[in-house]
Parts: structure tokens; C-alpha cells; sequence
């Protein structure tokens, strides 16, 4: 992962497109940031970390988005759609609803859920199998339905 981030920054650099210039270098940064964070207990930012910095930046992004065009500066609302686009491009593709619900299943049966206490370790099992293919705001609701 970091390898086609490092290569598409590069090419971005050559083609002189600065939005995915610049959002390239914002996700390099917090790559960086967390291997900074994760220095001091041995461990390294591998690819599943890596998807959640990126999903947790399309996050940020779509609610700033949100909130310049609820304040009507939709130059900016589309400068950071146009940064969401870049970042989506190194997910894996969003699960379909049928396809969250049989994973939502899998998942429960997987912890051996019986009750809405289980709720962590079936948060957990769908965490450490589809991060970046999942918005876990939406998944929580439905997992907690289904327990309680």
C-alpha cells in the first residue's frame, strides 16, 4: 500500500495535478504520524492500519464538505469531494447492504454473540475483516438490532 502511494505521489508530481499532489501528501503525513505513534512499542503502520487512516479521512472530509456547504462555500465543499475521490481510490470497494448483513451474521456466529454484551467482540471480528469496506457508524446500530 505504502509502495502505490509513494509511486502514484510521483506520478502526481510529473502530471502537475495538484489535488491528488496534495492529498498524497496529506495521507503520506498521517501515515507518518502513526508510524510516529506506534515507534515506541515495536510495531509497524502495516496495510490494515493504512485503511483505517483512509477511511477515517474520507470521514473528516465528507463532513467538512458538509459543513462548508451548509455555509455556502461549495468551492471548498468540492476541493474536499475532489480529496474524498483520491482517497476512495485506495479503498477496497464499500460491502452492499446484502453483503454487510451476511457479514454482520458471520460475524456474530464468528464471536459467539449471544447478547448485546457481546457487542465489542462482534464489533471487533467485523473491525479486523473489513476495515475500509464498512462505515462501522451505520454497522453499529445494526449489529446492536440484531443482539438486542
Amino acid at each position: 500500500m505504502r509502495a502505490r502511494i509513494s509511486g502514484d505521489l510521483k506520478e502526481a508530481m510529473k502530471a502537475k495535478d495538484t489535488t491528488k499532489l496534495g492529498t498524497l501528501r496529506l495521507i503520506n503525513a498521517a501515515i507518518k504520524d502513526q508510524d510516529i505513534a506506534l515507534r515506541e512499542s515495536g510495531k509497524e503502520v502495516g496495510d490494515p492500519e493504512i485503511l483505517a487512516i483512509l477511511g477515517k479521512m474520507v470521514k473528516q472530509r465528507q463532513e467538512s464538505a458538509r459543513a462548508y456547504e451548509e455555509g455556502g462555500r461549495l468551492e471548498l465543499a468540492e476541493r474536499e469531494q475532489a480529496e474524498i475521490k483520491v482517497i476512495e481510490g485506495y479503498l477496497p470497494a464499500q460491502l452492499s447492504e446484502a453483503e454487510t448483513e451476511k457479514a454482520i451474521d458471520a460475524a456474530i456466529t464468528e464471536a459467539g454473540a449471544e447478547s448485546i454484551r457481546d457487542m465489542g467482540k462482534v464489533m471487533g471480528v467485523l473491525k479486523s475483516k473489513y476495515t475500509g469496506q464498512l462505515d462501522f457508524g451505520a454497522v453499529g446500530p445494526a449489529v446492536k438490532a440484531k443482539l438486542g
